[in-house]
Order: C-alpha cells, then sequence, then structure tokens
C-alpha cells in the first residue's frame, strides 16, 4: 500500500506566493507611473507663471512683429488692427529699393568688419600682457579694462561727446598745444564713423580680455614647456600651441561682440543721431527711425533684416572658428 507525501503548510505558502502572476509589478508600476504623474504636473504648475511671462512679452510680440511686416501696419491702425491689409513681401522689396537704408546697411557692415577684428586683437593682447608680461597690480588692471563694459553705454557716450567737441573738448585742447588744429569730429564725415569704432573698441576690449586671460591660464604648462625644449620660439609657441587651445574662447568672444556690434545702437543714437548725412547711420537707428515715424510695417521688416544678418554672421564664425578635431 503506497503513502503520499503531502507538502508541509509553509512549503505550500512559499508556492502560492512564488507565482509569477505579475500583480506586484503591476502595482509598483502603477506606483511609480502616479508619482512621475504628480512630478510632472508640479513641474508645470511651477514653471506656467514664466510660460506666461514669456508668452506675454516675448513670444506674442514676436508674432505680432513678424505680423506687422507682412502688413501695411502704421501708427493710426493701433485702433483698427483689424483694417490692415496683407500685402506680403512688399515691405521687404520697399525696405531694399531705399538709399537711406542701404547707406545704413554700409555703415553697419563697416562698424562690424572694422571694429570686430579690432576689439578681438585688442582684447586679445591686453590678455597676454596680463598673462604674462604685468605682474604687480594685475588686478588693478583687469577692474581697469573692464570697468568701461560695465559703465553705462549713454553716460560713456555723454563723456566721449564732450571729449570732441571741436571748441571746448579736451581732445582739440590737446592738440592745439602742438600746434594742430583739430577737426569737428562728430560733425564731419571723415571722422564721426571711426570715432565711434574707437570708442567701441575702447569699450569692449575688456569682455574679450577676461575671456582670453581664463583661456590663457588654462593652457597646460607641460605643453609649452615641451615647446621649448623642441627649440620653438615665442611666436612659434603662442602660434602653434596657445592660439588653437584659445578656439573656443574666441569663438565665444567673436559671436556674442559680433551680435552687438550688429545691433549697434546707443553711440549714433546719442552722439550724433545717425549724422553727419547719415554718416553713423545704423540699421537699428533706421529700424528705431522707422517706428518713430509711425511706419511699423517698414520697422519690422528692417529689424528682421537684421536678425537674419545676425544668423549669417554667427553661423560664418561658427564655421571658421569651431574646433576642427
Amino acid at each position: 500500500m503506497s503513502t503520499k507525501t503531502l507538502p508541509e503548510r509553509g512549503d505550500s505558502q512559499e508556492q502560492s506566493t512564488s507565482r509569477p502572476d505579475g500583480s506586484a509589478d503591476r502595482r509598483r508600476f502603477a506606483l511609480r507611473g502616479t508619482a512621475h504623474g504628480r512630478q510632472a504636473r508640479a513641474a508645470w504648475i511651477l514653471a506656467t507663471p514664466f510660460l506666461a511671462l514669456f508668452a506675454a512679452f516675448m513670444l506674442l510680440p514676436v508674432v505680432w512683429s513678424v505680423l506687422m511686416s507682412l502688413t501695411d501696419t502704421k501708427s493710426a491702425d493701433l485702433r483698427t488692427p483689424l483694417n490692415v491689409a496683407f500685402i506680403g513681401f512688399d515691405n521687404y522689396l520697399r525696405l531694399f529699393q531705399d538709399d537711406q537704408f542701404f547707406t545704413a546697411l554700409r555703415n553697419t557692415a563697416v562698424f562690424v568688419l572694422v571694429a570686430l577684428p579690432l576689439t578681438l586683437a585688442a582684447g586679445l593682447a591686453a590678455a597676454v600682457a596680463l598673462n604674462r608680461g604685468i605682474h604687480r597690480f594685475r588686478a588693478v588692471f583687469r577692474i581697469g579694462f573692464y570697468l568701461p563694459v560695465i559703465t553705462s553705454i549713454v553716460a560713456i557716450a555723454v563723456v566721449w561727446k564732450t571729449l570732441l567737441e571741436p571748441r571746448a573738448g579736451l581732445v582739440n585742447a590737446v592738440l592745439g598745444w602742438f600746434g594742430i588744429d583739430g577737426p569737428a569730429w562728430l560733425a564731419d564725415t571723415r571722422f564721426a564713423l571711426p570715432v565711434m569704432i574707437v570708442m567701441a573698441v575702447w569699450r569692449n576690449l575688456g569682455t574679450v580680455m577676461i575671456i582670453m586671460l581664463a583661456g590663457l591660464q588654462s593652457v597646460p604648462q607641460s605643453l609649452m614647456e615641451a615647446a621649448e625644449l623642441d627649440g620653438a620660439g615665442t611666436w612659434q609657441r603662442f602660434w602653434r600651441v596657445t592660439f588653437p587651445l584659445l578656439r573656443p574662447a574666441l569663438l565665444i568672444t567673436a559671436v556674442t561682440t559680433g551680435i552687438g556690434y550688429l545691433q549697434f545702437f546707443d553711440e549714433p543714437f546719442v552722439m550724433t543721431g545717425g549724422g553727419p548725412l547719415d554718416s553713423t547711420l545704423s540699421a537699428t537707428l533706421y529700424a528705431y527711425n522707422q517706428f518713430g515715424n509711425g511706419n511699423y510695417d517698414m520697422a519690422s521688416a528692417a529689424s528682421y533684416v537684421i536678425f537674419v544678418l545676425i544668423v549669417a554672421l554667427t553661423v560664418l564664425q561658427f564655421r571658421m572658428l569651431r574646433d576642427k578635431d
């Protein structure tokens, strides 16, 4: 007579709990999904104030300005915005038929093509001098170079305008000590724009200097010592070793400075008003004047032309200065 061995009570419980029915996994995933949902809702709630402000003060004006550039919106149409007519790209065609706008683009191009390389070169030279040649009072020199950057551009423009006064200005007074009859700097078409270029270089080289100085101090000293042991001179060490390692710093300074120079506005607005004879009229000042004259359609179109130029310059700088590796 055969006897069957019955499983113990504990064994039956272990078998029942070890069944892969998936209920515990489903509960775990449900709890995890609920936690993720609560986190997502909390994130959206915290981001709502920013999104509302961004939509009201950034996104909506951008969309509205795009629409204005494609319509015939004038200042008189603000009370009846639905009465404006859609004219497509006619504003852009009118813009490029305006000789004054071409003058503004030419002045802006000269300003950027001359001031940008000079600013980068002056800032790099100041950084190299502070990194190698100047050891005493280095902090004082850093503050002195950077102080114009944090000073109001309007205050700087007023001071320079006072210094360049033809009769009572300090610059012409100093030239008079040497028997030189100084010109009317800001009233002469030959000197007005170069003066603003010099002022822009003087004001912005501090930013380039700080970033370049950080890049110079990050260059490994072992590379410089190895190059010196290989017989490389000072210039060869700088050009073959240091300068390639400064590409990231040079790129960021070139992009930010170039964007600022394409939008230069305060200097001609405060010092010359775009004169004499539109010799200092910039593209942004042209757009500002169109807006002030009530031509909101032309002002919007000019602003987006400037935007396209900024994008083109930035892409060109990235192609030229990005790391080749």
